[in-house]
């Protein structure tokens, strides 16, 4: 496993962890300010693993066709739908567990999606984080961390930058929700620049599937109000084939339902 030796300590992350302001904002922020952001799991060992989170996408409650929260308080969704600061964490596909962070405010439904890491300490040189189901795997997070509070727990919590702040964000619309239409091509994905450790998704998954040049990404000082679109039924497709497809596929459709 990697081992650096001037990581800081186990103690000296857990005094950095985020505060609960931090997630009580607005998806699009929160996904934006957590890269290069410290991602720390302490195993039943007392072993821990660290990993600097440089890639995310933003999902922004009920109104976002590509959010489990247009679904509405379900039993999947209740801790979507739960206070900021919480680990919302997902099965897909019957293969891949997804982490998030939940943003805004208890019952927005909002939640930011971590969907690559870059190794830091405490893990095997052979294991990889660049996609949501490998970050996972790496780093020993399964659903039972569903509902864990990033603020509060000492065994799951993610801790400030600081010097491993990203110098470059870059924008890109989300990786597998053409289903989402319009939403789709919105650039709430965001990923560090510079390091070699983002997914790299097929240009086919990204968007609507079409050529997007990603652009350099901000920090919001504002971020805009969605409206409300028109209700929709949920699809009746959203259950995978028995053929394996690459995960967030329905036959004749590239996506990821979330």
């Amino acid at each position: 496993m990697t081992i650096d030796s001037s990581a800081p300590s186990l103690a000296e992350l857990r005094a950095a962890r985020l505060e609960r302001a931090f997630f009580a904002r607005d998806a699009l922020v929160v996904s934006r300010a957590l890269i290069g952001a410290r991602l720390v799991h302490v195993l039943a060992d007392g072993s821990h693993r660290v990993a600097r989170i440089v890639e995310t996408e933003a999902y922004r409650g009920p109104t976002d066709a590509a959010c489990h929260a247009r679904f509405g308080l379900t039993k999947r969704t209740r801790t979507l739908f739960g206070k900021p600061g919480v680990a919302y964490v997902f099965l897909i596909y019957g293969m891949h567990d997804c982490l998030n962070a939940v943003c805004m405010a208890e019952g927005a439904g909002h939640a930011a999606l971590v969907r690559a890491v870059e190794p830091m300490s405490g893990i095997a040189p052979t294991l990889r984080g660049d996609g949501p189901g490998r970050l996972t795997r790496t780093l020993g997070i399964t659903r039972a961390h569903d509902g864990v509070d990033f603020v509060t727990s000492d065994t799951l919590f993610i801790a400030v930058a600081g010097a491993n702040a990203a110098q470059t964000v870059v924008a890109t619309p989300r990786v597998g929700i053409a289903y989402a239409g319009n939403d789709a091509l919105e650039p709430w994905r965001f990923l560090d620049g510079e390091s070699r450790h983002v997914s790299r998704p097929s240009p086919r998954l990204i968007g609507l599937g079409a050529p997007v040049k990603p652009v350099l990404a901000r920090p919001a000082a504002r971020v805009p109000k969605r409206p409300a679109p028109a209700p929709q039924e949920p699809s009746q497709s959203s259950e995978p084939s028995a053929r394996r497809r690459p995960s967030g596929t329905t036959p004749g459709t590239r996506r990821r339902d979330r």
